[in-house]
């Protein structure tokens, strides 16, 4: 079990968890035959106490018993759960069209648009372009490396194709404990268009290289904020092991190494049991400056600093991948991104393509802003559908989600948005929206492929760490959400969480719900996580009940 850490000073969401991300949800059971998204569907008082089922007995007494912890008692409870077979509601508590803020679950509208608009299997071609005239080996003039949103260029992408992660992520490094990285290069797509350069008879430029990032303007109004080129996230990982207590770390490595960053390590070994507290500031001149103390008994610890130039950062990357290809460039390496001498209309007709990137599938980098509740992959997906629209302004990527949402029936105003990933005090939604998304899916071709898009109770993603050896593991596919933030006043934790998902009812039948909490506080970390594992044990008590 890992530690959530809870930074009071944040805006608004502090932590939108993925590592327990875990369901928060109470029932009661509908034995009618009510179809869904009607009037008459069941809907009990938002004041209803978990030992209060009306319906005689229908709620398992294992959730009861969850939902009457004190953690609760100023709680709203949220669910909805039907039986797509028969159109029937299992489970229904507090109104189906009540707006309730779920965090991370959010993620489920944009990133199915976006599947939608750019289809499962679209791929993102990163094109290099050499403008000016070759002389032998001799390019007179720039290479162009034009960003096309690719969310990894390769720095996840395994052997056989498929997006490589983790179950806590390394964007969420300094947030929550845990972290881990895939083995894959960060530089391996710059590595392979490099390599196409020298194929094409490229040994030397004798000019500059630039990153065309025009594919779409940053957003500042998205946290993170998406840009056309990402390597690594645009993140350097940072890997510290303790050494002796009173002295510095034992070892200290860190990835890509792109210059002009360098690392400025000011961490000491404190005792074992005493706090690892490690802070990380990226300076303009490329200095990281790690700071803090680590703990004797804590094990690798990882931080990431953010890439303050994600061009610049990029530019340079490729020009020293070219070097290791065997190409030289007469510019310098470092510095600013030179946009100045790119086309002026962004038309490279006439230029030669010299190497290309291609990108995974895109259902790849959906499965992995699902599974690690991925926040910049999800704000991406809105610039990715501006895009497609004609757009270089990402707030037009809502108008595609809405557009969508019409096309499937679902109510588009039970849903307000005002980004991708779930982070903004705007989003929220209704049961009965996220409802009909899923079952949305659950009639299309793909829909097995979007299923396991999803993270699996007990297996992997934001639902890997509950319910590891209980009867419903593997049986539940379902996007989870957490927005905690602190209670300065009273020195505790207010938490909202949620799920939504697939149970597996039978081999072949899924029921769709949707569990919600809002409002449930906590006296500390401990707590928090005795709150998760208890609401990622209520998702396999649905689903045993719905087997059953």
């Amino acid at each position: 079990m890992k530690a959530l850490t809870i930074h009071p000073g944040s805006r608004f969401v502090v932590v939108l968890l993925q590592l327990i991300c875990l369901v928060a949800a109470a029932c009661t059971s509908s034995s009618g035959s009510t179809p869904i998204f009607t009037a008459s569907t069941p809907v009990l008082a938002a004041s209803f106490h978990a030992t209060d089922t009306s319906d005689g007995g229908g709620l398992d007494p294992r959730i009861v018993n969850i939902m009457d912890e004190a953690f609760h008692r100023y709680g709203e409870w949220g669910l909805l759960e039907i039986d797509p077979a028969t159109g029937q509601v299992v489970h229904s508590l507090a109104p189906a069209g009540r707006f309730f803020v779920q965090g991370s679950v959010t993620k489920l509208f944009p990133v199915s648009a976006a599947l939608d608009d750019l289809g499962f299997h679209h791929q993102f071609t990163t094109p290099v372009y050499a403008l000016g005239n070759m002389a032998g080996g001799t390019l007179n003039g720039n290479l162009v490396l034009v960003a096309q949103g690719d969310l990894t260029m390769g720095g996840r992408t395994r052997p056989d194709g498929t997006v490589d992660f983790t179950n806590v992520d390394h964007t969420y490094a300094n947030d929550v404990p845990g972290a881990t990285l895939t083995p894959e290069d960060p530089l391996a797509g710059l590595n392979q268009l490099a390599q196409q350069v020298r194929a094409s008879g490229i040994t030397h430029v004798n000019g500059d290289v630039v990153i065309d990032a025009r594919l779409f303007q940053p957003d500042p109004e998205l946290d993170p904020v998406p840009v056309p080129i990402t390597i690594n996230d645009n993140l350097i990982d940072i890997m510290l092991t303790p050494g002796p207590v009173g002295g510095g770390p034992k070892s200290v490595t860190w990835r890509p190494h792109v210059a002009p960053y360098h690392l400025d390590v000011q961490v000491k070994t404190v005792a074992a049991g005493q706090p690892t507290a490690l802070q990380v500031q990226t300076f303009s001149d490329g200095r990281i400056l790690v700071s803090g103390t680590i703990a004797a008994d804590a094990g690798q610890q990882v931080r990431v600093a953010p890439v303050l130039d994600a061009a610049s950062f990029a530019r340079t990357a490729l020009i020293e991948a070219l070097d290791r290809a065997g190409i030289s460039v007469s510019a310098a390496a470092t510095g600013p991104n030179p946009v100045s001498k790119l086309p002026k209309n962004g038309s490279y007709q006439g230029d030669p393509r010299v190497a290309a990137y291609v990108s995974p599938p895109f259902q790849e980098y959906a499965r992995l802003i699902f599974k690690v509740s991925h926040n910049y992959g999800a704000n991406l997906t809105l610039c990715l559908m501006a895009v497609k629209a004609g757009s270089t302004n990402c707030s037009a990527g809502f108008a595609v989600m809405a557009s969508f949402l019409d096309r499937i029936h679902v109510h588009r105003d039970q849903v307000a948005l005002a980004d991708g990933r779930g982070g903004n005090p705007v989003d929220r939604f209704t049961p009965e929206a996220v409802i009909g998304l899923l079952s949305y899916w659950l009639k299309q071709p793909e829909a097995a492929a979007f299923r396991h898009l999803l993270p699996i109770l007990g297996e992997t993603g934001g639902l890997s760490g509950s319910c590891t050896n209980c009867p419903a593991k593997g049986k539940v596919f379902a996007k989870t959400g957490t927005v905690a933030l602190p209670d300065l006043l009273n020195d505790r934790i207010a938490l909202d969480v949620a799920v939504a998902g697939y149970l597996e009812a039978e081999p072949g039948q899924f029921h769709v719900f949707d569990l919600v909490v809002n409002g449930s506080v906590v006296p500390d970390i401990n707590s928090v996580l005795k709150v998760y594992d208890d609401l990622g044990n209520i998702s396999g008590y649905l689903q045993e009940d719905a087997a059953s």
